[in-house]
């Protein structure tokens, strides 16, 4: 802390001393920052005084602000001072890990679409070929690609509890840490829930029958699950990859507000799905504090922004 040295001078009218001997001369206290001195001026035998007031002044360091590039105010700071060289370094690896799983998700989900609805549109030309129409393959297709999405978060719900937290621990833990890297251990999960689908689509693909095509809409309800799950779980949650509009719709929000709250562990985990996340905090009494999360959430969000 530094300290600037100011003196004040003002001279000051003092009465004559010529009835001093009737009066008591109390004995003067020093004053380390109030210092008089009694100057006498010639034959005039007049007496002023000169108060010298040394004031202590306390200058505070004021703290470095960010600069932005490009302000008027960018070309006079060093952004070496601004920055800590290791805070710039893990904000360049930061942005470098959420570009990385962008792309990959970018490119699986693209690929992904493509070849479901490549899947479908052959799949059901091709069966049509003798001009028939399965109206039956059709709709149980449909039916089991929307049932199979929706049995996807039961699943996912009872998979996390039962498996995750506890089993499957030692994977699925690198996913309440600080991750480091792009990726993480619990990733391997969408892996696993890749391959059944996978087969479901192969299966149903090249044949055909009522069988193979429940089959094929139940590959391709997990499927659309897995997307889903990525862009809100991924995306929207924990921020890996930029979402755009998807943050803007409310039930998201509330989803990925009530899935903070289980990385919290307020309420012993709850809740383990995703989309039917709200549900199950309603459940256990936790509305209030959902309520709470998503302000915090929008309030982040509108900083981050405004950061940007």
């Amino acid at each position: 802390m530094a300290a600037g040295l100011s003196a004040a001078v003002s001279p000051k009218p003092f009465r004559s001393l010529l009835s001093s001997h009737h009066r008591s001369n109390p004995t003067p206290v020093f004053n380390p920052l109030i210092h008089h001195q009694k100057i006498t001026y010639g034959a005039r035998r007049k007496t002023r005084l000169l108060s010298v007031c040394f004031v202590l002044e306390e200058q505070k360091h004021s703290e470095p602000r960010i600069v932005e590039e490009g302000s008027e105010h960018a070309g006079n700071i060093d952004p070496r001072i601004l920055i800590p060289e290791h805070v710039a370094e893990k904000l360049g690896r930061k942005r470098s890990e959420r570009f990385t799983y962008l792309v990959a998700a970018v490119m699986s989900s693209f690929g992904i679409t493509s070849m479901a609805v490549m899947a479908v549109y052959y799949r059901f030309s091709w069966q049509m070929e003798g001009g028939e129409v399965p109206l039956s393959e059709m709709f149980g297709t449909f039916a089991l690609s929307v049932g199979a999405a929706v049995g996807m978060e039961f699943w996912a719900r009872w998979a996390h509890r039962a498996l995750w937290h506890a089993s499957l621990w030692h994977m699925h833990e690198s996913h309440h840490r600080p991750r480091e890297g792009p990726f993480e251990l619990n990733d391997v999960f969408a892996v696993i829930n890749a391959v059944p689908a996978i087969a479901l689509l192969s299966f149903g693909f090249f044949n055909k029958g009522l069988v193979p095509g429940l089959c094929f809409g139940a590959g391709l309800g997990i499927t659309v699950f897995g997307m889903a799950y990525m862009f809100v779980h991924d995306g929207l949650v924990h921020r890996r990859f930029a979402v755009g509009p998807i943050a803007n719709v409310p039930y998201f929000r509330k989803v990925a507000a009530a899935h903070q709250l289980h990385h919290s562990e307020k309420f012993q985990g709850v809740p383990y799905g995703l989309f039917l996340g709200p549900k199950e905090l309603e459940e256990v009494g936790g509305i209030e504090e959902l309520e709470e999360e998503i302000k915090r959430r929008i309030k982040s969000s509108k900083r981050l922004h405004e950061s940007q």
